[in-house]
């Protein structure tokens, strides 16, 4: 989002503001898209290039203090969400703005073309790129607030990092609930022509294009492909798919933060902090497939402890099966209270949810262990 737009937020948003800025960010994005070439389009590469342009200054500008300044004291939820339906009422304004310029460009030609393959036609590509590339860089920016505001740490310098944030702000879930429940979302009596717009010859043209731009492509192309009642649908996909994107950025990066809070929290309290490692690996391996919230704790347990306690645990770090009498006979070398290792322990199986059984039974035998030390 831009500072006009964030200002829009602090100040609780204005009708006609709102849309100047809209109209002033689709010029912004119709001066992008002039500098895209047909090939860049078809093979996707306008993406890369919009993460350039969307990404790069902006991150250099919003981080944490910069928040700070303007919500200091605020709960990052509160800030969160009202950010979220900011950018989707940013999304709904651009909706209208663009399916206008659809009905206006390629209606009759539409018509002739039934619907098959819209995004051939030359000005319904650049009408629909204007918005495609709006709408994604309202979304991405939208994610990164969302990131920042949690203090999750993303370094878009690092290509794992901006997939992550590519992977959030345009889920493969998201686009499945949006492919499944988008119906939903709309009049009773366009759901059948949306389902139709879902399948078929309409896809097959998106199917030319990289994962995410198909992704991207398939929820605009309905807006061209049913111009009739295109201004009111763009109006509520573009303002629903945004608060998809953001809510499930807030899920994801907000259950990232509690991950970290727990890591930061075992770390800090931890008096044995080679051997929590230790035992957190144990209790984790317990079970054979391991969550993504279980290997998140940790990474970022492993980066904590070796941060604050400067420990590195090379051997661990190249273990590949763990052997409990190797965890045993660490315990039974290490001094004084162990109970810091059973909390550690107990939290460290809970963070994914439910404690299976056979983790139950890794943490009888170490409350035993700890009580013999």
């Amino acid at each position: 989002m831009t500072d006009t737009l964030m200002d829009a937020v602090d100040a609780g948003g204005d009708d006609d503001a709102d849309r100047e800025e809209v109209e002033r960010e689709r010029a912004e994005m119709r001066d992008f898209v002039k500098g895209l070439s047909p090939d860049d389009i078809k093979s996707g590469n306008w993406f890369t290039r919009l993460l350039t342009q969307a990404m790069n200054s902006y991150t250099e500008k919003v981080d944490w203090q910069y928040f700070q300044e303007r919500y200091e004291g605020v709960p990052a939820d509160a800030v969160v969400d009202q950010r979220i339906k900011m950018a989707a009422r940013y999304a709904a304004l651009e909706g209208g703005l663009s399916a206008g310029a659809y009905s206006a460009a390629v209606a009759a030609t539409i018509g002739s073309l039934g619907g098959a393959s819209p995004a051939t036609v030359p000005a319904a590509v650049a009408t629909l790129m204007v918005d495609v590339v709006f709408i994604t860089r309202l979304q991405l920016r939208l994610a990164y607030d969302i990131a920042v505001l949690y203090r999750v740490p993303l370094d878009l310098s690092d290509p794992e990092d901006m997939w992550k944030l590519i992977r959030v702000a345009f889920t493969i879930k998201s686009g499945e609930v949006a492919r499944g429940s988008v119906g939903k979302a709309v009049p009773l009596v366009v759901r059948p022509l949306v389902k139709r717009f879902y399948s078929g010859a309409v896809l097959g043209a998106a199917r030319s294009f990289p994962v995410v731009g198909r992704y991207l492509l398939q929820r605009n192309i309905i807006k061209i492909g049913i111009p009739v009642i295109g201004v009111p649908l763009a109006v509520v996909l573009n303002r629903y798919t945004t608060l998809l994107a953001g809510r499930h950025a807030q899920a994801v990066f907000r259950n990232e933060a509690r991950v970290i809070e727990i890591a930061e929290e075992l770390s800090e309290r931890s008096r044995h902090p080679q051997s929590m490692l230790w035992v957190a690996w144990l209790v984790l391996r317990a079970e054979q497939k391991i969550a993504d919230d279980e290997a998140l704790l940790m990474r970022h347990l492993v980066r904590l402890v070796r941060d604050r306690h400067q420990v590195v645990d090379e051997r661990l770090a190249r273990l590949v099966d763990i052997d409990p009498a190797e965890v045993w006979r660490r315990l039974a070398a290490e001094p004084g209270d162990l109970s810091d290792l059973l909390d550690a322990a107990d939290r460290v199986a809970a963070v994914a949810g439910d404690v299976s059984t056979r983790r139950k039974t890794v943490l009888s035998e170490l409350r035993d262990r700890c009580r013999r030390v």
